[in-house]
């Protein structure tokens, strides 16, 4: 129970990565903020009243300075402050190379995935400070750590995130709040359902994830476990830090690699 009584707000909660945070997060008795644009965050929301936690659900659009400037006065004025901010609200952007990208895609994507962020920090820490201590947990992605792994619009916002977690934790010096990322690699959410999706149907759901050297995709919960890891006090001395959670992904540069258990030719 590492999060009792503590408030605390994800966003993009309506599904994925989010939601299953904001159920671990109540599970440890922590109290709730669920943010999405989708009525997903009512879902989630009562998902965790339902097994007995505290939440609440607003819809916010995460790239909105006065959505974010409500979402933190509500868990300030319904949980009497604030402990952690899990940003994690995102968009993919789709596929786009980078002369297909137009300035109108690429403008929402960094409006979501980076101005989001550094919203969320920039308003969520000064409450938290006032709490003595807390942690701010953002949600990058291993598209934003080296390429191919995603498009150029949504790789360039992911290494501002991972950026971002840097320079915020030198930023906040002295506060005692913390700021670290996470770095998704492939994980079934709403996000890659497609993926998923066809791979069952075409029963090539070995082919998901075999780039990595665990040879499968991730699901949202663990990507979940490491973000409150780093937003609990188990990680009291982790700040500015980008954690790719990835299989091993991002571990080597492209190589043909020999597998396990089989002798190279």
């Amino acid at each position: 129970m590492r999060f009792t009584d503590k408030s605390i707000i994800v966003t993009g909660a309506g599904s994925g990565i989010g939601r299953a945070a904001a159920l671990l997060f109540a599970s440890e008795g922590g109290k709730v903020i669920v943010a999405d644009k989708t009525e997903g965050a009512d879902e989630t929301a009562h998902l965790i009243t339902q097994a007995g936690g505290t939440a609440k659900a607003i819809r916010i659009d995460a790239g909105l300075e006065e959505d974010v400037i409500r979402t933190i006065a509500l868990a300030c004025d319904s949980f009497g402050g604030l402990d952690v901010m899990f940003a994690n609200a995102g968009i993919s952007g789709g596929m786009a190379n980078l002369f297909d990208t137009d300035v109108a895609l690429i403008t929402e994507v960094l409006r979501v995935n980076l101005i989001g962020p550094f919203l969320a920090i920039k308003h969520a820490a000064p409450r938290i400070a006032e709490r003595g201590k807390g942690a701010i947990v953002l949600t990058a992605s291993v598209a934003g750590i080296r390429s191919g792994a995603g498009s150029p619009a949504y790789s360039a916002s992911k290494a501002g995130v991972i950026n971002l977690a840097a320079v915020s934790a030198q930023q906040l010096t002295g506060s005692n709040v913390r700021v670290n990322a996470i770095c998704p690699g492939l994980t079934e959410t709403g996000m890659t359902k497609p993926v998923f999706d066809y791979a069952r149907e075409a029963n090539k759901m070995e082919r998901v994830g075999r780039l990595n050297p665990l040879h499968r995709g991730a699901q949202p919960e663990e990507l979940a476990k490491v973000a409150l890891f780093l937003a609990s006090n188990d990680a009291s001395y982790v700040n500015g830090q980008a954690i790719a959670v990835d299989g091993g992904l991002s571990s080597s540069h492209p190589v043909t690699r020999q597998e396990y258990g089989k002798t190279a030719a």
